[in-house]
């Protein structure tokens, strides 16, 4: 049976809504991003982003809807983000999505956003080989997980101090260059030397699946100011930054990739694939495609407008919580934690 699925994503700092026929059809996937907003502060404030997510969600539903030539009642369901996040940024999607639900007598979906991130693997390849594993990298999560089937995951490590993704922000701060990180990061470090500065790859124990980045993020801090220096340091310019930016990106894809590379190993996984705003990192799909291992799977690097927040993911999610008789009721509360690890289902 065919579905007609608004997702609606305001968990952190991007207001998106996307119209998705079928689980895996995108009709129109609309998001506006905050980034301008939030420079100043080089991070994201929960009451700016809050505020903004009001401003703009009710446009953003409407354009995504013109986009897509369909109208409220065409709809089948709405979904919409309602944990892990900002808790004032959910409640806003969640006010919209209800509002929309009760007015149109739609089915309500709740979507867990990290999952949603390792769903897009089907969204982007709605074959996927199973077993899979999914990388959910960005800046506020790190994990990953072993797909067993859609909507049925198990969590095999997580980051035990900072995601990727802020440990790119706080590096690229450091270093002096703009916000966010990641894509500040990637274009400085263009030309340069991977292998010019020793900074360190934490790998935790032989066995450990989980991720740390605070100790890179202390060493890059003492190369640009050594432990006796008291003031803080001048940022570098010309080939000294260029060089740090490459080698602090290279240290962050290693350990990505190493991480990997250790799963794939343990776990007889027939594909990959990754989600989150860090997938976009060009490093990281290059070395992903050339790793012997890894690049043997089945590889899903999806397009780079499904890898951040994005209302696609949690509309085509939404679509297999229909599926499975999985509505939540209109009094849905927002959650700010991401669910338990260990093997689960997904739920409303």
């Amino acid at each position: 049976m065919s579905d007609l699925i608004l997702g609606i994503e305001t968990s952190c700092d991007e207001t998106a809504a996307a119209v998705v026929r079928d689980g895996h059809v995108v009709l129109a996937n609309v998001v506006h991003s905050q980034v301008a907003l939030h420079a100043r502060w080089r991070g994201v404030v929960p009451e700016v982003a809050s505020r903004s997510h009001t401003e703009r969600i009710l446009p953003i539903v409407e354009q995504a809807l013109q986009q897509a030539g369909v109208t409220p009642a065409d709809l089948t369901a709405v979904a919409v983000t309602h944990r892990p996040g900002m808790v004032g940024c959910l409640l806003v999607g969640l006010a919209a999505a209800k509002a929309l639900c009760w007015r149109f007598d739609l089915p309500l979906l709740g979507v867990d956003h990290v999952q949603a991130h390792v769903h897009t693997g089907f969204l982007a390849d709605p074959a996927l080989p199973l077993p899979a594993l999914a990388l959910v990298a960005s800046g506020g999560h790190t994990a990953l997980y072993l797909v067993h089937a859609p909507g049925r995951t198990e969590r095999l490590g997580t980051t035990r101090d900072d995601a990727a993704g802020e440990a790119l922000d706080k590096g690229a701060a450091l270093l002096g260059l703009p916000y966010p990180g990641g894509p500040s990061i990637q274009q400085a470090a263009i030309g340069g030397d991977p292998r010019a500065f020793d900074l360190p790859r934490t790998l935790l124990g032989a066995d450990s699946l989980d991720f740390s980045f605070s100790g890179l993020k202390t060493a890059l801090l003492y190369t640009l100011r050594p432990q006796q220096g008291g003031a803080d340091p001048t940022p570098p310019t010309g080939t000294r930054l260029r060089d740090l930016a490459c080698s602090y990106q290279e240290a962050v894809v290693d350990v990505l990739v190493a991480k990997l590379r250790r799963a794939a190993e343990r776990h007889p996984v027939r594909a990959l694939c990754i989600g989150g705003g860090v997938a976009r990192n060009t490093r990281l799909r290059e070395r992903l495609a050339s790793d012997p291992a890894l690049s043997a799977l089945h590889l899903v690097l999806p397009e780079l407008s499904l890898c951040a927040d994005n209302g696609a993911m949690i509309a085509s999610l939404g679509s297999l919580l229909l599926r499975e008789g999985r509505a939540a009721a209109l009094d849905l509360d927002a959650i700010a934690t991401p669910q338990a690890g260990g093997k689960a289902r997904l739920r409303p």
